[in-house]
């Protein structure tokens, strides 16, 4: 085992699902290439849709409606009645014959001269129904091996930089925090600069390899797994440095390693008195941060990662070319925000090597506790303190069960013991003097009485906050000492807020049916919770599974989603065309087609497979 990785070796976990995870790898045929062109297949609905009109726009109206029309014929696939929960489609299809290629677009997807179906008419006008190409060809074993000996022999001045020792593969195929499909990659590469992933993904390219980025390893939902094909991990966990801080203008630029509890404690260290707002796990990594789209218990306050946090990235395409998505302004009108097309992207469009991060004054807060009878009473506590505007940094919702492991987990000795065993409010107020936090504390706490919240304690200093703020975040292993020998399954879904008290009180009637020991942890200014199900044996697992599963499709009937912030992965695929509907996916698969036709980047992630078809652990 090499020294990088000696932290993460797993002991292989029982049950039927790590026998099903075994490496397997297409054999035999020799490598088909394929490349879609949804831009000349959208140019061809344009030109339809053009063609069949009697005559030329010729007013802005015109214009308009002819723009419409064309988006309503939909995408490169074609389009789907945009709707969550179905797939049915509406409309004529019409055949529309592809354009001769240019020898750059000479490979396309199998099936693509196919003519698509025929749907039925309506009013609206014409569709293309969708077509889903084959899956993606990758490499032989033989091909694999080439490609890792010509890694050996691009990186053979650094001897730690190509790893196949079985540890290693194992260690980066498998997440310690999930119970996902993986398996162990064929390589694992580390690089340490843009030039180093550029080499990786040309091998990549031309071997036909999967290539399935790292960074944390701190995922929830099978994002860095192991593909079934094999594969090369490249493990950017040593690019971590930061490489300037703009004081003056706000932002850092750093690598994709590089940890946000270190940027924010090297800004500590420098007296710069600004940090970093994001808050996922403290683990996790900017890289990892931007890909899964995070956010954590500021984002009442300060949003997610999906709002202007990241000013730009420096991606590696699976082409092997280099991009920048824009200037380190921290405004620009200039065409699209192509660094939000990679936020959330989840590794599948490009890998980040490089990232400007915009930073916010660190203001003085402090911490306060409160219990309620119910969750629909803290809830709508949490409402109108926040609609009131008082200055809330964080608001976090924990369950009377929660409160109970808390006790078996907090010294006797601490002035705090014993906390009430009820539904409580954790909440960090914020503001510019300390004198402001204490009158925020006091408007709040009438609140909270208004709703019927009870012992209402405030931080008496600084000490005392960190104290009680930790409670919260200690969250995991307050939830694992309900059980003793018991693991954890950990999940988050996200509804509107007023539909979070329900959400809360029906999971929590389904896990007292199953017999599962939980606890629940939320966000409740943005109506996201975690669910910690606790499980000792196997069969527990496979029930704790189903109740995650039911959970899901609870939130996106609450006009909600499957993940509020720990990505979709491989856990949450399959739930995406009932919370996106057919036309979103459709077109994410277009865009992804576009940027990488082989398929190759983080396969069997994101990305779901129609309904019915097989999800988990299978697909592109």
């Amino acid at each position: 085992m090499t020294f990088r990785n000696a932290a993460l070796r797993l002991v292989p976990r029982s049950g039927p699902s790590l026998r099903a995870n075994a490496l397997r790898r297409p054999t035999g045929a020799h490598l088909r290439s394929r490349a879609f062109q949804p831009l000349s297949a959208l140019t061809r609905l344009i030109s339809t849709s053009s063609a069949a009109s009697p005559s030329p726009p010729s007013s802005w109206a015109g214009l308009v409606a002819a723009a419409l029309g064309t988006g309503l014929l939909g995408y490169a696939y074609g389009s789907h009645t945009n709707t969550p929960q179905t797939t049915s489609t509406t409309g004529t299809a019409h055949h529309l014959p592809l354009p001769s290629l240019t020898d750059a677009q000479q490979h396309h997807v199998p099936g693509a001269n196919a003519s698509p179906k025929a749907d039925s008419a309506d009013s609206v006008g014409t569709v293309v129904a969708p077509r889903h190409p084959a899956p993606p060809t990758y490499g032989t074993p033989e091909d694999f091996d080439c490609a890792i000996a010509e890694l050996r022999e691009e990186f053979k001045d650094s001897e730690q930089s190509v790893s196949t020792d079985p540890d290693d593969l194992l260690a980066c195929g498998f997440s310690p925090y999930d119970y996902h499909p993986g398996a162990p990659h064929s390589v694992v590469v580390y690089p340490q600069t843009t030039e180093d992933v550029v080499k990786i993904v040309k091998i990549a390219n031309k071997y036909r390899m999967p290539v399935i980025p790292l960074s944390g390893h701190t995922s929830l939902e099978g994002h860095t797994s192991g593909s079934v094909h094999g594969g090369i991990c490249v493990d950017i966990s040593g690019m971590d440095r930061i490489l300037q801080i703009h004081a003056a203008d706000a932002d850092i630029v750093c690598q994709p390693g590089a940890l946000w509890m270190d940027i924010n404690s090297k800004l500590e260290e420098m007296n710069i008195p600004l940090f970093f707002p994001l808050d996922p796990a403290p683990s996790a990594t900017v890289g990892g941060m931007l890909s899964t789209g995070c956010s954590g218990t500021n984002a009442v306050r300060y949003g997610t990662a999906k709002g202007e946090w990241f000013l730009n990235a420096t991606i590696v395409l699976p082409s092997g070319e280099v991009i920048k998505t824009r200037q380190r302004s921290r405004k620009s009108s200039a065409g699209f925000d192509l660094t939000k097309l990679f936020i959330g992207a989840e590794g599948t469009l490009g890998i980040v090597t490089e990232v400007t991060i915009r930073l916010t004054p660190l203001l003085p807060t402090t911490v306060a506790m409160v219990h309620f009878p119910n969750v629909q009473k803290a809830t709508e506590a949490s409402i109108e303190a926040l609609n009131i505007g008082a200055g809330i940094q964080c608001i976090e919702l924990v369950d009377s069960v929660f409160m109970h492991g808390t006790n078996l987990v907090t010294s006797p000795t601490s002035p705090l013991y014993p906390f009430p065993e009820q539904d409580s409010l954790f909440i960090k107020f914020q503001g510019p003097t300390p004198s402001s936090l204490q009158e925020t504390a006091r408007l709040v706490e009438a609140v909270a009485a208004k709703h019927g919240g009870q012992g209402f304690v405030l931080a008496k200093d600084e000490k005392a906050a960190k104290e009680l703020w930790g409670l919260r975040k200690n969250a995991l292993f307050s939830g694992l000492a309900l059980v003793e020998g018991s693991r954890g399954w950990s999940t988050d879904v996200c509804v509107p807020v007023s539909n979070l008290p329900r959400l809360v009180q029906e999971t929590k009637e389904d896990l007292a049916t199953i017999g599962l020991t939980s606890t629940i942890v939320g966000h409740v200014g943005d109506g996201n919770f975690h669910a910690l199900l606790l499980f000792t044996n196997d069969e527990e697992l496979e029930i704790a599974r189903q109740a995650v599963h039911r959970m899901n499709e609870r939130a996106i009937g609450l006009e909600g989603t499957c993940t509020g912030e720990h990505g979709v992965g491989i856990g949450k695929r399959k739930y995406l065309y009932q919370e996106l509907g057919a036309g979103t996916i459709e077109l994410m698969k277009t865009i992804k087609s576009a940027i990488d036709p082989h398929w190759l980047f983080n396969p069997g992630k994101l990305y779901p497979d129609p309904p019915g078809e097989a999800q988990e652990g299978q697909g592109r």
